[in-house]
């Protein structure tokens, strides 16, 4: 992953010179001031900058994800997608279940140890999403599916129910889904690591 250095008399300077030499937009670049000088009678104010291309993190993440895989003994091939303008890498293998794991414990932690991994490289957090042959999609149509099922259960009977532990984005994909919806309202309750959603019924 390539890093480059510029400096200016201004952040900003020295951000119009990146992008100049790269020739790339300042959205395209990850950009970390690295050191800066005050100017003095003689001497100009100086700002340093390291900027790293998106597209190279990118292609580092990749390349990363596939060394992973092969340490753990996985022949797989890794495609890269997107999902609402973010990096999406998608896992095809032979042994899906074990890259998937239990309720996706297994695909969790390979993102968890790779955002990990990424982000002390970049020094900041990088968004960016893995998945195995869809199942997070997969899953999210389950979830969808599994909150207006009991929506209309709760509305029908007007008794609240809980769902199972959930992190934070299989709830937000419950409360997503019953947004619009007329008779019932989700709260999430609970304690880390065993947050839930209840789905409650609306007073008339």
């Amino acid at each position: 992953m390539e890093k480059h250095n510029y400096s200016g008399k201004t952040k900003e300077e020295a951000i119009l010179n990146a992008t100049a030499d790269l020739r790339e937009v300042e959205s395209n670049l990850i950009i970390k001031e690295v050191g800066s000088s005050k100017g003095g009678l003689f001497k100009s104010s100086k700002v340093e900058i390291e900027v790293i291309e998106k597209r190279e993190v990118v292609k580092y993440i990749k390349e990363y994800l596939i060394g992973l895989l092969k340490q753990l003994g996985f022949q797989a091939q890794v495609e890269l997608k997107t999902k609402e303008e973010t990096p999406l890498f998608m896992i095809y293998s032979e042994n899906d279940g074990l890259l998937i794991g239990k309720n996706g414990k297994n695909l969790k932690a390979i993102s968890f140890y790779t955002g990990l991994h990424i982000n002390k490289e970049l020094g900041k957090n990088f968004r960016f999403l893995i998945d195995v042959n869809d199942y997070n999609k997969k899953r999210e149509k389950r979830l969808e599916s599994l909150a207006k099922r009991t929506a209309k259960e709760v509305a029908k009977t007007k008794i609240e129910a809980k769902l199972d532990p959930m992190n934070s984005y299989e709830r937000r994909i419950i409360h997503n889904a019953l947004t619009n919806f007329k008779n019932v309202y989700t709260e999430s309750e609970g304690e880390e690591p065993n947050r839930y959603v209840v789905i409650k019924p609306k007073e008339d």
